[in-house]
């Protein structure tokens, strides 16, 4: 993606990251959008075989919880017709957790350990067995790796003059980044009011054309790397095949 589009990290982590992209219309951006959202394979629980389960919870509410813990999912290491076996099995007292999931394969893993799924009292067990499989967000949110995804236009700030002299400063409130000089300024960094770092100054604000910042956090499954990747690879697979169709 970087050799073909102009790509500045602004923010940059393993699940949450801020990046601009530029040289794209706003169709393209969405579609980067919609491809993280819907079109990334991610394993996911889809079906449990209960051993025991003596807690006062009912089965079918225990597999809805596996079901939505995320699990480690490296990009092209899995095939759709995959399936990966987990197990939990663990008696009370105690609360069960996502970390007590052991998983059949050492490249799937509960993506965090601190998930609550039960809490079993004394003489209670829960000893399930669970199958994991290969699909997208299109088909079931639990498969669904990037869980917050959003981008809004790159701004830039224009001084245009001084505000008279009994002109009030009235609140000029941005959301996303805006550019300055260059310099791409997260708007949090001024309580996201431009009058707090425009005092006194008359401004306007433009949309930067075909420049847009995402905003993308996932589930753990994967990193945002990898999911921005994952999804521009759906882009051109598609791309692609409609390609093939029309020369046919």
């Amino acid at each position: 993606m970087s050799e073909e589009y102009d790509v500045e990290f602004i923010e940059r982590g393993d699940t949450e990251a801020r990046f601009l992209v530029r040289d794209v219309d706003p169709a393209f951006a969405n579609g980067i959008r919609r491809a993280m959202v819907a079109d990334v394979p991610t394993l996911s629980i889809d079906e449990v075989r209960v051993v025991e389960n003596s807690s006062v919870m009912f089965d079918e509410q225990i597999a809805h919880r596996l079901g939505m813990v995320p699990l480690t999912t490296p990009p092209n290491e899995f095939d759709e017709e995959d399936v990966v076996t987990l197990a939990v099995d663990i008696a009370g007292p105690a609360t069960a957790y996502s970390g007590d999931i052991v998983s059949s394969d050492g490249l799937v893993e509960p993506a965090t350990d601190g998930i609550p799924l039960i809490e079993l009292k004394e003489g209670q067990r829960l000893e399930v067995e669970a199958d994991a499989v290969l699909d997208t967000g299109d088909s079931h949110a639990k498969h669904q790796g990037g869980v917050a995804v959003g981008y809004r236009h790159l701004q830039r700030v224009e001084v245009v003059g001084d505000r008279g002299e009994f002109e009030d400063d009235e609140p000029r409130i941005v959301r996303g980044v805006i550019e300055e000089d260059g310099e791409l300024i997260p708007a949090e960094t001024f309580d996201n009011d431009l009058t707090n770092r425009y005092a006194g100054k008359e401004i306007e604000v433009h949309d930067v054309p075909n420049a847009f910042v995402f905003d993308v956090e996932t589930d753990g499954s994967m990193s945002v790397d990898e999911l921005v990747s994952e999804a521009v690879r759906t882009i051109r697979s598609r791309a692609d095949e409609l390609e093939t169709a029309i020369q046919l």
